[in-house]
């Protein structure tokens, strides 16, 4: 098939921005469409279009997904608890998936044979991208450069870009960390971080103030849940992406939400990233409290293994999936009354909790008590003596094998 038409996912950064040359180049002359999806990144989106032009995009495609990525994507991972191996909040991999369902919208579009994106042959987006356009375009080419040309390294990179050249803006050998930032987080890799060693300067911080430097009181905040959906802050209702971004700024105010981890791609090596999640962190750690008093001992424990196992399925790009619709469907049911009030204390990088509420709570002040109502304490000794019947069978059975041999 011949490819005369490409829609590249563009941000405008390094990589994407000499892709544009590269592949008029590769597919002889072939027209280039560059799409972004507006995910509430931080750069200055107004010069994008006249950045994609200068490196030889046809035109480019803008799109607002914010309220989308929050309420389709960054809301249901949120309730199902994901976190990968533990820590990270999928800020970028829970990113993808929308990316990719937009990039293959606007190629049916714009009549594209192929659809390209920057990742690296070493990453995890590479693999993100692609589950997505099988799914959603499987009748559709992908085109990966960074598994096709000789560019090796990120200064190999600038050096293409300067002779083609290409404005790459605040990019240079001296800012040569790779960032990934929307909405819901911003992430940092490579450079001195390559380290493990390496303690991350403080420069390299964007979303978070130094804990050292944050406040020397405690700020404290309210945040509001209907059916386990962050609805209010400081009991004022607020649409989801302002809410998050209320989160962002006072979390990120005092100190909160960093991770510096090392962990396993899908690809099998291990990588380093130091991760900023401001607001994340704080519903996280609210949702997780009011969930404490609304669901019973089964279904709590159940959707905590459950969401290591969703937390995979985002990290490996395994989003439109039967499974992960699947488990969204249980997810919804045992949120269905998680709703009420989390009172988190913020100082210095710590989030204390200073108190939970919900109307379906089944916390009984009346049966936790030391005093007296409520509860017969006698009731205890039948249950322990059912509770531990196998325990005192196995102890007698191992006795009798001790003092007699065999047991008849």
């Amino acid at each position: 098939m011949a490819i005369r038409k490409i829609v590249l996912a563009y941000s405008g950064g390094l990589d994407t921005s000499i892709i544009i040359p590269w592949l008029k180049e590769r597919y002889d002359g072939a027209e280039v469409v560059a799409y972004c999806g507006d995910l509430g990144q931080h750069d200055d989106l107004s010069g994008l279009e006249t950045r994609a032009l200068a490196s030889g995009a046809s035109e480019l495609h803008l799109l607002d997904l914010k309220h989308e990525f929050v309420t389709d994507f960054v809301y249901p991972m949120l309730r199902a608890g994901a976190a990968y191996e533990g820590r990270y909040l999928l800020g970028t991999a829970i990113a993808r998936p929308l990316q990719a369902k937009h990039q293959v919208l606007v190629a049916h579009q714009v009549g594209a044979e192929a659809v390209a994106h920057g990742c690296t042959g070493k990453g995890n987006d590479q693999v993100r991208f692609e589950m997505a356009y099988r799914a959603l375009g499987p009748e559709l080419a992908v085109i990966a450069p960074w598994r096709l040309w000789d560019i090796r390294s990120r200064e190999e990179a600038i050096d293409y870009a300067a002779a083609h050249g290409i404005d790459l803006g605040s990019v240079s050998r001296k800012n040569i960390y790779s960032r990934d930032d929307n909405l819901w987080h911003v992430s940092h890799e490579g450079g001195d971080l390559e380290q493990p060693g390496n303690r991350p300067q403080e420069t390299l911080f964007q979303r978070s103030v130094d804990p050292h430097a944050a406040p020397d009181r405690e700020h404290t905040v309210s945040i509001g849940f209907e059916n386990a959906v962050p609805v209010s802050v400081d009991g004022e209702a607020l649409p989801p992406v302002e809410l998050v971004q209320k989160l962002n700024a006072l979390a990120g105010e005092n100190g909160i939400g960093r991770a510096d981890l090392v962990e396993t791609r899908l690809v099998g090596m291990k990588s380093r990233g130091v991760y900023e999640t401001p607001g994340g962190t704080l519903l996280y750690a609210a949702l997780a409290e009011l969930e404490s008093l609304v669901l019973d001992a089964d279904a709590l424990q159940y959707k905590q293994a459950m969401a290591l196992r969703y937390a995979e399925l985002v990290y490996t790009g395994k989003w439109f999936t039967p499974l992960r619709e699947a488990m969204d469907a249980l997810v919804s049911r045992l949120a269905s009354g998680v709703t009420g009030t989390v009172e988190l204390a913020l100082y210095k990088g710590n989030v204390i909790v200073a108190g939970r509420g919900a109307p379906q709570s089944l916390y009984s002040e009346e049966l936790a008590s030391f005093a007296a109502g409520g509860y017969d304490h006698g009731d205890a000794t039948g249950f322990i003596e059912l509770y531990g019947l196998p325990t005192r069978v196995r102890a007698m059975s191992e006795m009798g094998r001790s003092a007699d041999g065999p047991p008849v």
